[in-house]
């Protein structure tokens, strides 16, 4: 009796990753909607609030002070090992490297690039639009703050917005935006937040960061997601010449397999059949003869095929063996 193998769950995960589903007919790719645009405003407004009650050194830089004076990594040393593990989750390198693994898994199972190109998108704007606006501003972190007090802008410094917080708002929130159901966006886009948030306080609760250092990035992070739909046309219109190049490799390669003779095939050569002198002067096709490429046996080891017909003349007395005229004729006595 057979037995068909018992799968165990790791086989069976195994064959439901072997199987490649096609390509998604309808992507739901957000829009820039008025909803979002009005967010996108919003938020705008924020950041441009922050950075003008920095300047002016307002209520919001006096509480900067406080908060470091306060010293919340001495207030409660017992989590701060949570916390330096923590704020790893804002980091650019591993963030970005967890994030790019499971979202080119999804590019792979369907068939698009686009996950792996609004991540890149996304962290090319984060690049360019924090980093001017840490190296234009040039605020002084907490622990190299040299007058009590003041706001710190303009003196060689490079946390002002805060790159933890931006980041891990950037990183953790493309998922949300990458998410296939409304539903899935929502709680995702929740998850997010906080982490993004935590990260954040994480950074002030170490003393690297001023409380409007985090307000600024996570304003920051937020409007180059709410900002990702005006680059969708030309994330598609890049996957389209990806796979157009693809595509041309591919017939290259194709054609030049096919245009190289493979090692061992068969020969083909023409020989000329017997056939009478009218046939080959009316110019009538010859069949080409295919010769095996093995070695060629002896003539002494062939079997020995006779004629059709033979080249001696017709012999009067000569009858074929076993026919009816080769027995003798009865003579009397």
């Amino acid at each position: 009796m057979r037995t068909e193998p018992k799968l165990t769950r790791l086989d069976r995960v195994f064959a439901r990753l072997d199987r490649e589903p096609e390509r998604p007919a309808h992507l739901d790719v957000p829009k820039m909607s008025r909803h979002r645009v009005v967010l996108f405003a919003a938020t705008l407004a924020f950041y441009g609030a922050i950075v003008w009650a920095v300047i002016i050194t307002s209520w919001l830089v006096r509480l900067d002070w406080q908060v470091m004076f306060f010293r919340p990594y001495q207030q409660w040393s017992e989590i701060h090992w949570f916390v330096d593990y923590y704020v790893v989750l804002g980091q650019r390198g591993p963030t970005a490297v967890m994030v790019a693994a499971w979202l080119g898994w999804r590019s792979w199972r369907q068939h698009t690039l686009r996950p792996l190109l609004a991540l890149g998108v996304s962290l090319l704007l984060l690049n360019i639009t924090v980093g001017a606006a840490k190296y234009g501003m040039g605020r002084l972190g907490p622990h190299y703050a040299t007058v009590i007090g003041s706001n710190e802008m303009w003196r060689g410094g490079d946390i002002f917005p805060s790159g933890h917080t931006a980041n891990a708002v950037v990183t953790w929130g493309i998922l949300a935006y990458m998410a296939s159901t409304p539903r899935a966006r929502r709680w995702l886009s929740a998850v997010s937040a906080v982490t993004s948030l935590g990260v954040g306080m994480a950074t002030v609760y170490l003393g690297t960061h001023w409380l409007s250092d985090v307000l600024l990035g996570w304003a920051a992070g937020l409007l180059i997601l709410l900002a990702l739909p005006w680059f969708e046309p030309l994330i598609a219109r890049s996957e389209a010449r990806i796979f157009d190049l693809r595509d041309r490799l591919r017939a290259r390669r194709s054609r030049t397999a096919s245009a190289a003779v493979p090692v061992g095939a068969p020969h083909v050569v023409v020989t000329p059949l017997p056939a009478d002198r009218d046939d080959v002067a009316a110019g009538s096709p010859r069949a080409p003869v295919y010769l095996a490429p093995g070695p060629h046996t002896a003539r002494s080891e062939r079997t020995p095929i006779s004629p059709t017909g033979g080249r001696r003349p017709p012999h009067a007395e000569r009858h074929p063996r076993g026919s009816a005229s080769s027995a003798r004729p009865l003579t009397g006595g």
